[in-house]
């Protein structure tokens, strides 16, 4: 039977003077009361009543099942409410429960009987679940970029527990209905994985938070191993994946792997001298000589060389020369630096000054940003686009790939045009000539991708967003209305598209077209048409305005164009849209 408002009206008046706490608190109550059976006097000590929770809102041991049951619930149809919880227990809540070697006097109480729970019954627990609860549809929580990347980094704790329990322990993570009682369509069960790695000359670093950096040569082969186990998740923290052996820089790698293992030409030791290296973060790292013990290990930097050499496996499975060069395989070493003990936005900044091996682009580097990921969600979820933050995501997805996370469009929204139009909406249209420095500029880049983004209309986004497919027919649009008179339009490419976007902003009947036009990625004609009509009868006349401005006619006289790229000329253009047909500047927030 489904939780209702009554009931839990009920709850918190006959136990708030009790256990305090407030209304919602008790849902997860009345939740272990209905889905596990559980008698109320025992119910009010596995819920927490209050904050300082860790993340965890309830606890049940099923002593039949062996299982043990962690929760976190929420009183509401919106799984982003999870995100929260998922911080609380990854930056702190699994070693709070699993491994405490601080003590919080303000903890929950809840807390300390989890526990006595887990002392008293250590030996037979099997399976540890954390469940999130809450009253939307669990399937949606599934599809969620941010919550998939945090569940990610909760299952990277899994080692905690096995320590706890001196033993593999299997960790589950669903989400449940506490409406329908229906659960997610996947079980995320996690098994840790743990390497033994051969490392030589290993050098050691402590950073100023107590960071651990080693360095040293590691087997090429080491990594691809872990790769073939772990696939895409070892590559979870990069900023890219594999970038295809049609880059000259992998078919650098591949001739190399050949010269060592089929033709013999190269000893495998000039391969470490050649290579720039290679850096991974680890849950856990433990050192015994040469032999290197890495739990839970992310490549940071080195993608290409490890796709690289599992393609050249994979090429030459057949070849005999493979197999009698066995020894050149493991041979191949490349120098190796591994971070531990770090926190993640240590673990990014990592990452992010690794990758300069291919040549990365800003924009890039801010790929699993969580605004990007909050970004990801939103126009998946409002329009069924695609969103392609990470270079080549799209491309590699197939339509059965797209359609299982609901994704309808056959067009993504990308990153960088993304930042564009926002800019432009913005009427920054001079940065649009220094895209690096918006993204190298946290201030900037904060002032772009800013969380109130995640308020506008995703409608409207795309409407301004498609604007840029047909600039160039604007553009001509308005030139052959005078060719020598607009010469100058070319040079005044960004301003045109700012103006558009104003004039479809401003336009009265702007929800009509965000129904018909902004629920896809395709410009249909008539679309077209309605923007080449603004272009040719209302930004035409607003950029000749500014031209013919005394000081701007000079500059126009000596051949000096630059005043059409700068902001000042934008806002010269609004006054004037305003004075005409009471256009006010308005942005995608």
């Amino acid at each position: 039977m489904p939780i209702t408002d009554k009931q839990l009206d009920q709850a918190y008046s006959d136990l708030k003077g009790k256990c305090g706490g407030v209304r919602n608190d008790y849902f997860g109550l009345l939740y272990l009361e209905q889905e596990f059976r559980v008698p109320r006097d025992f119910a009010i000590n596995q819920v927490a009543f209050g904050g300082n929770d860790y993340g965890l809102d309830g606890f049940h041991f099923d002593a039949d099942r062996r299982n043990l049951y962690l929760f976190q619930f929420k009183y509401s149809e919106s799984h982003t409410q999870f995100k929260e919880s998922f911080h609380r227990l990854i930056g702190d809540g699994m070693e709070r429960v699993f491994d405490a070697r601080t003590q919080d006097a303000r903890q929950n109480d809840l807390l300390l009987q989890l526990r006595s729970c887990l002392l008293e019954n250590q030996a037979v627990i099997d399976k540890v679940y954390i469940h999130f609860v809450f009253l939307g549809d669990p399937s949606e929580a599934e599809r969620s970029a941010v919550l998939d990347k945090l569940r990610e980094d909760l299952e990277n704790k899994k080692h905690l527990i096995d320590k706890c329990f001196g033993r593999a322990v299997t960790l589950l993570i669903e989400y449940r209905s506490g409406l329908s009682r229906k659960a997610g369509t996947v079980s995320h069960q996690r098994t840790t994985h743990r390497y033994d790695l051969e490392i030589t000359g290993s050098l050691e670093r402590t950073g100023p938070g107590g960071e651990r950096l080693i360095v040293g040569l590691a087997r090429v082969c080491d990594l691809h191993r872990m790769y073939a186990e772990m696939g895409q998740r070892f590559f979870e923290r990069n900023i890219r994946s594999s970038l295809g052996e049609e880059l000259a820089a992998n078919r650098a790698l591949e001739r190399a792997f050949r010269r060592i293992v089929i033709e013999r030409t190269d000893d495998p030791s000039i391969f470490a001298f050649n290579h720039n290296g290679v850096s991974f973060a680890a849950e856990e790292v433990e050192i015994d000589g040469t032999r290197m013990r890495v739990t839970e290990p992310r490549l940071l930097n080195g993608a290409q060389t490890v796709t690289t050499f599992a393609r050249f496996l994979a090429k030459n499975e057949g070849d005999a020369r493979l197999r009698e060069n066995a020894a050149a395989i493991e041979g191949i070493h490349v120098l190796c630096k591994v971070i531990a003990d770090a926190p993640q936005d240590f673990v990014t900044s990592v990452t992010i000054n690794n990758n300069r091996q291919n040549p990365v682009e800003p924009w890039s580097l801010h790929a699993n940003d969580t605004i990007q990921l909050e970004l990801h969600d939103k126009f998946r979820d409002d329009v069924g686009v695609f969103y392609e933050r990470q270079l080549g995501a799209f491309k590699s997805m197939s339509d059965n790939d797209l359609d299982s996370i609901g994704i309808t469009a056959r067009k993504p929204v990308e990153l960088l045009p993304l930042a564009q139009t926002l800019l432009v909406t913005d009427g920054e249209i001079d940065k649009l000539s220094s895209m690096r420095r918006v993204f190298e500029d946290e201030r900037i880049y904060e002032s772009v991708f800013s969380a109130a983004r995640l308020r506008a209309d995703t409608r409207q986004i795309l409407l301004c967003y498609k604007v840029r497919f047909r600039l160039r027919r604007l553009l001509n649009d308005i030139i052959d209305k005078g060719p020598n008179k607009y010469e100058y339009m070319s040079r005044a490419r960004n301003l045109l598209w700012a103006l558009v976007c104003q004039g479809i902003l401003n336009a009265p009947d702007l929800d009509e077209l965000a129904e018909s036009y902004g629920r896809d990625m395709t410009v249909p004609a008539d679309f077209t048409e309605r923007l080449s009509a603004l272009a040719t009868t209302r930004c035409r006349f607003l950029i000749s305005d500014v031209v013919g401005l005394r000081e701007n006619a000079e500059r126009l006289s000596e051949g000096n164009l630059n005043f059409l790229r700068a902001n000042a000329s934008y806002k010269k253009c609004m006054d004037f849209a305003h004075k005409r047909w009471k256009w006010v500047e308005k942005r995608l927030k």
